[in-house]
């Protein structure tokens, strides 16, 4: 799958508009209860490029990278500013802030994750595209050392351990992360007209499937 590993310029996708997407088949039954399923094991997000333009030089920028990846073809990184970190937003990044997984003696990949927990439930959702040098990672609570104790992979979100963890040692991660996209559209309507009188174009897109 064609994917270039460049982010959206940050700057216009601040103020953008979108989130998660769930996909829930409801049956109504007879007897007035109903049944709910989902095919889907994770959420798909989706968000609008054009609504954070403020200016012409924004449109000029989102043209040139819109060409750049030939419209759907090629996916590329995208920084959702209302869920980038291992943590709240407020927060600095910690290396104890998700669990990734636990020693069992042979193990020395682990995948990078996120968990969302309410009310007794949670999920649990991998990251792929963890952003370069802000990965922080722990063993038993004590936190390593990149390149000496750890190595990952920023185009997988796999974290390599120079050494096997104990069996039962909970192995921790913090880090923020880019989500993988694509254009959903293969064309951008827009005019000098248009723009200045506050017509911003409609530049939707949404997340991959890795």
């Amino acid at each position: 799958m064609g994917f270039h590993e460049v982010r959206f310029p940050a700057n216009l996708s601040f103020g953008s508009v979108g989130g998660p997407e769930r996909r829930t088949e409801i049956v109504a039954l007879a007897n007035g209860f109903e049944e709910r399923n989902t095919p889907w094991e994770h959420a798909r997000r989706r968000y609008d490029a054009g609504v954070s333009m403020r200016a012409l030089d924004d449109v000029e920028e989102l043209i040139a990278f819109f060409e750049a990846r030939r419209g759907q073809l090629y996916g590329f990184r995208w920084k959702d500013w209302s869920d980038y970190k291992s943590c709240p937003p407020s927060r600095a990044v910690r290396f104890d802030d998700q669990v990734i997984g636990r020693g069992d003696g042979e193990t020395r990949v682990f995948q990078l994750v996120k968990t969302y927990a309410s009310g007794g439930q949670s999920y649990v959702r991998p990251i792929a595209k963890p952003v370069a040098s802000t990965v922080r990672v722990g063993v038993d609570g004590a936190a390593l050392v990149e390149r000496l104790h750890f190595e990952v992979d920023t185009a997988t979100g796999l974290v390599t351990l120079a050494e096997v963890p104990a069996i039962g040692v909970e192995v921790t991660a913090g880090f923020e992360f880019d989500v993988p996209v694509r254009f959903d559209t293969d064309r951008i309507q827009t005019s000098v007209a248009s723009f200045r009188a506050g017509d911003v174009p409609s530049v939707p897109v949404v997340e991959l499937r890795l």
